[in-house]
């Protein structure tokens, strides 16, 4: 679809230098550089629609919670107690 914008920019670019009209030329124009920034908008819509990740990999809020309480229960038998300073 961005492709699309940018055909309809060059055919406005392409009209507005062939006409002898001011007014034609100047609307023209305008549609043009509306059609470049809706190009580059959809580009820039497809590139981050295609690196955000998968909804289905996150986490919800329980399995996170099991989570935290697994590396909490790990982290307290991990612990050794200190040797008294003498």
């Amino acid at each position: 679809m961005p492709w699309l914008f940018l055909l309809a920019a060059l055919a406005a670019f392409a009209v507005a230098f062939q006409t002898s009209s001011v007014a034609l030329a100047f609307i023209c124009v305008l549609v043009a550089l509306g059609s470049m920034v809706a190009w580059v908008m959809g580009l820039f819509a497809s590139r981050v629609g295609s690196r955000s990740r998968d909804e289905s990999l996150m986490l919800n809020p329980d399995e996170l919670r099991r989570m935290r309480e697994q590396a909490e229960a790990r982290r307290i038998a991990g612990q050794t107690p200190e040797p008294p300073v003498s």
